[in-house]
């Protein structure tokens, strides 16, 4: 039997400006039950109210209509996507702030999983410094419920790896909401959407939420067509964008598997990336960023040892790796802005470029979309192309009406987007995106990568969203911060790929290591392991090797977006011997941890 639920909304309703934003009166309302164990992914394109759901959730906003429940001692914590920093010395001084704040230990103890100083002063701080010290604050209060808002923003590979991992160890709910499609896909078990004012609920984690949201979209299509409601199909040329998009985005796809296997070919087996040209005519006219031996060193550390790459015309380079490991450094030798200390680089003399970086706060919020896209008149020149405001704004996922709103009315995602449209007018033939996916709903992310692929210079993307670059380029420059660079054909994934690979020997020497019988309990702690406890210690490696495969099972399982409506009861009982599944695989390991420190004294 299921739990009962820790938090639920019964017909809530929201009016928000000149409208309601959910749920309003001609309606039931918007129903929502949280479980004890929830992982759920919140989806919703920006302006939909997904962050505003979350501060219903929390009681720090109230609502126009519906019904909060809440069982009693709930301890509900809510990640903001920019929290207050104002009033703070130190980061520490935020984490301890708040009417209910944390112990400082715990802050402490958090703090130093994530690698960041807390006494670091607020001011100065960078975006990854406090999103870090908002974790520690979060994590630390010990949340029964733990709303996430972009967690990810801001964060290295390594500690969204480190925030995973502590996720997946979590005893209680959380809901998400992310733009990171792997953060989504390894974390989350159901999905609740927020569509049009409408939520809907389904019990499938985010792998499984493209397929339900296309069968959404087709049956509503379908209802269209039998109502003959031409007008409220008109009314969804959002929703029927984005699934022509997705469509045509598998196509670009193959596309770029076929780039990846033409640019792999031009790397030589040490990494160096060099162009099988015919002729000296052929280098000009393909290579429009030649770096040769090029190396940068700050005090004693190697930021960049020496390493030479060429570019050519209709390259997606990505830049991947940790903070300080000199992504920034690298970006701006190949971009031309800072001078290498040994080497040289050099541009094709057309080369023209735009760079597109987290700028968004800088538009004007007095101004309008039409005096930020083509000051103030009806018509932009789209890479030298005249194209009417309204029509690009389209092309651009926002409703053509919005043309005369004021910025200061978007939220920080439609503000993005809009930065986006009007950098991308812009004639260029090389376009410099950094972290160009904070902020961003999954919709737009695949327009931005439609926009990419279809782009016709160079790309140079510095980002840590895994999926997105999977989807983007075609050349990643992998950094581990000893100041070696690896040139890999592909994406993330490759680069991953590439370093599992170098990695084995040491794993297998590990492999072999743990294979030998356990030794015995040293003479002096001889005392300390029971018959049973010596037992569990030899057994439970491969105990929890099953429950690994079994839960392995399970949620591929529950993976098929159609199970549930196919066959409830299979799915309740997947879902429950998965729960129990992961309970027992995480006892288990806390156990052999106990029973090991014992062992090795």
């Amino acid at each position: 039997m299921a739990e009962p639920p820790i938090l639920s909304w019964e017909g809530l309703g929201l009016h928000q400006g000149e409208g309601w934003l959910f749920g309003g009166p001609e309606t039931d309302g918007l129903d929502l039950h949280i479980g004890p164990r929830d992982r759920l992914a919140l989806i919703g394109r920006n302006g939909a109210g997904k962050t505003t759901l979350l501060r219903l959730i929390t009681g720090e906003i109230e609502a126009d209509r519906g019904i909060r429940k809440v069982k009693p001692g709930t301890n509900i914590v809510l990640l903001e996507q920019e929290p207050d920093f104002a009033g703070c010395e130190t980061l520490m001084d935020f984490a301890l702030g708040g009417r209910n704040p944390p112990a400082r230990h715990e802050v402490e103890s958090i703090a130093g999983q994530l690698g960041i100083d807390m006494e670091t002063g607020a001011a100065g701080a960078s975006g990854g410094e406090k999103r870090r010290a908002a974790l520690a604050r979060a994590l630390a209060l010990d949340p029964d419920l733990l709303l996430l808002d972009e967690p990810t923003n801001h964060l290295d590979l390594s500690a969204i790896d480190w925030l995973e991992g502590w996720l997946n160890r979590y005893k209680g709910a959380f809901i998400v909401i992310s733009h990171d499609r792997t953060f989504l896909k390894r974390l989350t078990r159901a999905t609740i959407w927020l569509d049009r004012g409408n939520l809907r609920r389904k019990e499938v984690g985010f792998g499984g939420y493209e397929a339900w949201e296309e069968q959404v979209y087709a049956e509503e299509a379908r209802a269209a067509e039998k109502l003959d409601a031409k007008l409220k199909i008109e009314a969804h040329w959002l929703e029927r964008g984005v699934t022509a998009r997705r469509k045509r985005n598998m196509g670009r796809l193959e596309k770029l598997w076929q780039m990846r296997e033409q640019r792999a070919a031009m790397i030589n087996p040490a990494g160096t990336a060099k162009l099988k040209l015919g002729s000296d005519e052929d280098f000009k006219s393909k290579s429009v960023i030649v770096a040769e031996d090029i190396s940068k060193t700050y005090g004693d550390r190697a930021i960049i040892k020496p390493f030479s790459l060429r570019i050519q015309r209709g390259d997606r380079i990505g830049i991947v790796g940790a903070n300080g490991a000199g992504k920034t450094t690298l970006l701006k030798m190949l971009t031309g802005e800072l001078e290498p200390d040994t080497g040289s680089v050099t541009h094709a003399k057309t080369l023209s470029g735009v760079m597109i970086d987290q700028q968004r706060k800088l538009l004007d919020p007095q101004k309008t979309v039409r005096q930020i896209l083509a000051e103030g008149g009806d018509w932009l020149d789209v890479r030298g192309q005249r194209k009417h405001v309204q029509a690009y704004l389209k092309d651009f996922l926002f409703d053509p009406s919005v043309i005369d709103a004021k910025i200061g009315t978007f939220s920080g995602g439609e503000r993005s987007r809009l930065l986006l449209a009007r950098e991308f007018s812009r004639t260029s033939n090389l376009l410099v995106l950094d972290e160009p996916t904070n902020d961003l709903d999954l919709e737009t992310l695949d327009l931005l990568q439609e926009v990419i692929a279809d782009y016709d210079g160079t790309v140079l993307i510095v980002s840590h969203d895994r999926d997105f670059l999977d989807r983007t380029v075609t050349v990643t420059l992998g950094l581990d911060g000893s100041g070696f660079v690896d040139i890999i054909a592909g994406g993330y994934e490759d680069w991953e790929a590439k370093r599992e690979e170098r990695r084995k020997p040491a794993k297998k020497a590990a492999k072999e290591e743990l294979a030998a019988p356990p030794p015995p309990p040293p003479a002096s702690k001889s005392g300390k392991l029971s018959y049973k406890d010596q037992r569990d210690y030899e057994q439970l490696p491969a105990r929890i090797e099953e429950l690994e495969k079994l839960i392995a099972n399970g949620e591929a399982a529950l993976a098929d977006p159609d199970l549930y409506s196919r066959d409830p009861d299979k799915f309740a009982r997947i879902s429950k011997s998965l729960e129990m599944a992961r309970n027992e695989k995480d006892e288990a390991e806390l156990r052999w941890l106990e029973l090991a420190e014992l062992v090795e004294g």
